[in-house]
């Protein structure tokens, strides 16, 4: 691609609900899109229907959309109980598909990993992209984006290809069929005062516009790569010099007391410029002489003596990121937050009961009974020990390399973004 040409996108698994968000965005900004998937829900874009495991028919639709970038989100959904289609789409799909983009000469992959492909049962708090793979996955699903996310990261610089692959966390938003159609069971069912765990543990949601923004985002990153443009010792200052803001999409202005703006609080004498002091704080536009400090631990993935022995994990291409909304929140408080919202819709009640807490340790005995059950009747339980587990476990990841290589900032906030994914499911409720 020469320098300053706009790209041609294929977006595989376009049809589904991160694609199409992907697909929209693009189209926003005036990109060629096309869509490679198993099936066609949208005509505003051409559609090249196949089986992403048949290297061929990758190439063939990479071919005739002229696709210069591909960004890969197809997958079947986690929770099936069929651990070979994970294996047929996500590994062998994924394998097809480098094969493909190589063949045909593509230059840029952006692949849609999960932020589960480190998780093991534990909790996870605050990780980083260092955090390797577990030596024993929690399901095939995490199993197999694993597998496929290496695949892609080592596929970078071969034969040409430049790669990224993207961990988004628990995605929500308009067009989920997965999350949102489970908490109104739930809720329909009058089952919302049941509580697994003491909710004390923080978990990441992160809505999907704000994860189609992070794929855009990538393959721009892999373009300045491409073009020579991206200023890698720009960003290595920035790292060393600069703090980065605090996430208030939902919480609002942070404000930090400060020897000169502050409440005065209690005093015995008043000070001299205790007018000035006061001011300052009171004033939403008052901006400190100087920026807030950066402190990094030695631990820290960026401190100095990280970058001082190793510096690669600062380029995009090869890398794999985390992205979430930067908003942990308490587990069961997301779903009563999308309940509470079913409260004030028409047509949607439900008896108030007392809240009912089982342990952790109770609700895994509960979910192997439930399973039991469903080995004996063949049918599939909907309660099980892998969603008590992921259900009771802290789950929350450090976003800062996203923001800082990929230029990542969250767009839609937490509480905005609920209200958009259940305007978005009771409208249409109201249309069917």
């Amino acid at each position: 691609m020469a320098s300053g040409a706009r790209d041609s996108y294929l977006v595989i698994g376009g049809s589904g609900f991160l694609g199409r968000h992907i697909v929209e965005a693009l189209q926003a900004r005036g990109d060629v899109v096309s869509v490679f998937d198993i099936v066609q829900r949208y005509h505003d874009v051409p559609f090249f229907g196949g089986d992403i495991s048949e290297e061929d028919q990758v190439a063939d639709a990479l071919q005739k959309s002229n696709a210069t970038a591909i960004i890969h989100t197809a997958s079947p959904p986690a929770g099936l109980s069929d651990p070979a289609l994970y294996w047929k789409v996500n590994v062998d799909g994924t394998k097809a598909v480098i094969a493909a983009a190589q063949r045909v000469g593509v230059k840029k992959l952006v692949y849609t990993s999960s932020a589960g492909v480190v998780f093991n049962g534990e909790d996870i708090i605050d990780v980083d992209e260092r955090v390797g793979f577990p030596e024993k996955a929690m399901d095939a699903y995490n199993e197999s984006k694993a597998k496929a996310e290496r695949a892609v990261l080592e596929a970078n610089g071969q034969n040409g290809l430049l790669t990224v692959a993207l961990r988004p966390a628990g995605i929500f938003g308009p067009g989920d069929r997965q999350v949102m159609a489970g908490m109104v069971e739930v809720y329909k069912r009058n089952q919302t005062h049941f509580q697994i765990g003491d909710n004390s543990n923080l978990f990441d949601w992160t809505y999907v516009g704000n994860v189609a923004h992070a794929h855009l985002l990538a393959a721009d990153r892999l373009t300045e790569t491409l073009n020579g443009t991206l200023n890698l010792e720009k960003v290595q200052e920035e790292i060393k010099t600069k703090a980065l803001p605090p996430i208030l999409k939902t919480t609002g202005q942070l404000r930090v007391p400060s020897s000169d703006a502050r409440p005065l609080g209690p005093y015995l004498y008043r000070p001299d410029d205790a007018d000035e002091i006061e001011g300052k704080w009171q004033d939403p536009t008052y901006k400190p002489s100087a920026d807030r400090p950066l402190r990094r631990s030695k631990f820290d993935q960026f401190s100095e003596n990280s970058l001082t022995h190793d510096d690669s994990h600062l380029s995009v291409a090869g890398q794999a990121f985390f992205i979430t909304n930067g908003e942990p929140v308490y587990f069961w408080d997301f779903l009563r937050a999308v309940w509470y919202r079913l409260d004030r819709a028409d047509g949607f009640t439900r008896q108030e009961k007392g809240r009912t807490t089982f342990s952790k340790s109770i609700g895994m005995v509960l979910a192997g009974a439930a399973e039991w059950w469903g080995w004996l009747s063949g049918k599939e339980p909907t309660f099980t020990r892998f969603r008590v587990t992921f259900t009771c476990a802290s789950r929350w990841h450090n976003i800062e390399k996203a923001r800082r290589l990929l230029g990542y900032e969250p767009i839609v906030g937490m509480e905005e973004g609920l209200d958009k994914m259940v305007d978005w499911y009771l409208a249409t409720q109201a249309k069917a």
